[in-house]
């Protein structure tokens, strides 16, 4: 017999679930805007689905922008912290029929607002059979919530990893539910330096998405110690907090929210290649920007290094483009990218930008996320 121990509620499990589950009944009762900046323009294929999704699900929703990650048609994907399920039901118009998504959350009232809606969202998408799914349960216990080991393609998150109080646990436990070659795409909050035990024991500040943000350097550290590949940082936009006794508070520490890309790739060395993307993929058939550092236009042949090599070839993204040794046929031909930059900060500097949150992140939406 298993003597393993349950998971249970800590001190600021119980604190985000008043937060999220009672305080928090519409965006106006938050008391800063790092949880409302603007996201990026949402593709059109993505805003035609939300325009499907349920008013009373949107309606739940606190949230300012999506976490979708790209090339997703018949994938199985989990969606860390769901809330009221509004990115699980467009998610699943986008895997189709033949792919799946599963919400987990910890909150009974955001649980039962998603589970209410299953068959109606199903009837206006035109399946047949659902294709979503919700489980209540922790996102640093997947695995005791019953989600199988190395069964899903892709998991994403808006906000969740802050309001944990064991990030590294949750990265362990979304690696371990993650296939070879799958993917955790996600947006959260990230601090300039480690914050002093005053802002991490504040529960407003906690609460609002900043009490628990990760020094960026922790991240990278903390996922490549659980083993996922190093981080590829796709975009990076500063967080204002515009609450002058929050700010109080904070001092001199700044915020960023990061979209990033993980992947759980085989360890070793690859070798650097030269890649042409086939242009097939849905809503970026001209141009698909993976990262910071590499946009991969239509027939244009990219030399990158063994990292990314590694990842296009070992996940879903491999029928999506042509290989060859690095100084293959196209030779001198091939685009060369600019350096890879991995200080969100110094992205944010070097990219002009001023306030608006281009991950999606980050946003109230349930009581294991600021979503």
């Amino acid at each position: 017999m298993s003597t393993a121990r349950r998971f249970e509620d800590t001190a600021i499990h119980v604190d985000v679930k008043d937060y999220y589950g009672k305080k928090l009944q519409k965006q106006t009762d938050l008391k800063s805007n790092a949880c409302l900046a603007p996201s990026q323009p949402t593709p059109t294929h993505v805003l035609k689905a939300l325009k499907k999704v349920h008013a009373d699900v949107t309606d739940r929703y606190y949230g300012c922008g999506l976490v979708v990650p790209e090339c997703l048609e018949g994938c199985s994907i989990l969606d860390l912290g769901s809330g009221s399920g509004r990115d699980c039901y467009m998610l699943s118009q986008l895997v189709g029929q033949s792919g799946h998504v599963t919400g987990i959350d910890m909150t009974e009232e955001q649980l039962a607002v998603a589970r209410a809606h299953i068959d109606h969202h199903m009837k206006e998408f035109g399946f047949k059979n659902p294709n979503v799914s919700f489980v209540q349960g922790y996102i640093e216990a997947l695995s005791e919530a019953g989600l199988q080991k190395n069964s899903f393609d892709i998991i994403i998150s808006n906000c969740v990893v802050n309001l944990s109080p064991d990030k590294k646990r949750v990265l362990a436990e979304a690696y371990n539910v993650l296939k070879d070659g799958g993917e955790f795409y996600f947006s959260d909050v990230y601090s300039s330096d480690r914050l002093t035990e005053d802002i991490k024991q504040h529960k407003v500040l906690w609460g609002e998405c900043l009490g628990g943000a990760l020094w960026w350097q922790d991240l990278v550290q903390l996922a490549e110690e659980v083993g996922f590949a190093p981080p590829r940082m796709v975009t990076a936009s500063v967080i204002t907090v515009d609450n002058k006794e929050l700010q109080d508070v904070l001092g001199d520490y700044k915020f960023v929210s990061v979209t990033y890309r993980l992947f759980k790739t085989p360890k070793g060395s690859p070798e650097p290649r030269q890649v042409m993307y086939n242009g097939n993929i849905t809503g970026v058939e001209g141009a698909f920007q993976f990262d910071s550092q590499y946009t991969f236009k239509v027939n244009e042949v990219v030399e990158v290094d063994g990292e990314v090599a590694s990842i296009l070839s070992h996940s879903r993204f491999a029928g999506e483009f042509t290989f060859q040794p690095q100084g293959g046929t196209s030779g001198p031909c091939a685009v060369r990218p600019q350096p890879a930059v991995v200080d969100p900060f110094q992205l944010v500097l070097q990219r002009g930008e001023k306030g608006s949150a281009a991950g999606g992140c980050c946003s109230a939406k349930s009581a294991t996320c600021c979503k």
